[in-house]
């Protein structure tokens, strides 16, 4: 059974920094795509990040591009939003979330076979 298990979460002041963390089981973070994507409240789910099982390549959204950095721990099976200049806007659930083995696609929910539960991002002005 797949588990996505993120953590690092919580309440920061605008300019300040976190870092995310997915904890995979039940699947090898190698062998995915894994990405991060959020959802502020009243709005729609959101790519922010992702990086992939090829070539470790990274793709980031505009909102996160030189603030946000996605990276992988093959050892750690694990997966790191480093998330640097948090803004107001920033504030969102944070879900982490993999693709199928070796699967191409990475910018749309719908790539995406599965989900963690999310973290809470909340940054303060």
């Amino acid at each position: 059974q797949v588990q996505l298990v993120e953590s690092g979460g919580g309440m920061v002041q605008a300019g300040g920094s976190l870092r995310l963390s997915c904890a995979a089981s039940g699947l090898t973070v190698s062998r995915h795509t894994m990405g991060w994507f959020r959802q502020a409240a009243g709005k729609e789910r959101e790519f922010v990040a992702a990086i992939t099982w090829s070539r470790s390549v990274t793709y980031y959204a505009n909102s996160a591009k030189g603030r946000f950095t996605i990276s992988r721990d093959n050892a750690k099976n694990t997966v790191d939003l480093l998330m640097n200049s948090l803004e107001a806007e920033d504030t969102a659930v944070y879900v982490c979330a993999a693709t199928g083995d070796y699967a191409v696609g990475w910018g749309l929910s719908s790539q995406y076979d599965y989900w963690g539960q999310g973290t809470q991002v909340t940054v303060s002005s």
